[in-house]
């Protein structure tokens, strides 16, 4: 994600902030929501995404499976 000003930080401190911002940015930016003018979540049910969204998707998955692995709860989140 793109910050404007240097040191800008999130609001949100919800565990995968960072990767839903990124997606959801990038969801915005693609040419489903600005030529097509469908929502970020109509886009993402229609799976014509750019490849970069469909990895930011994947990661934000399993960054949020991650929370619910009894496994990890002890090793911590990956990337974290």
């Amino acid at each position: 994600m793109q910050y404007l000003e240097e040191g800008e930080k999130l609001a949100d401190k919800r565990p995968c902030a960072v990767l839903r911002a990124d997606l959801k940015m990038c969801l915005i930016e693609s040419d489903c929501c600005k030529k097509h003018r469908k929502t970020p979540r109509d886009c993402l049910k229609d799976d014509s995404i750019p490849d970069q969204c469909k990895q930011l998707r994947f990661s934000f998955f399993e960054c949020k499976r991650s929370i619910l692995d009894a496994r990890t709860r002890f090793r911590g989140r990956k990337g974290s």
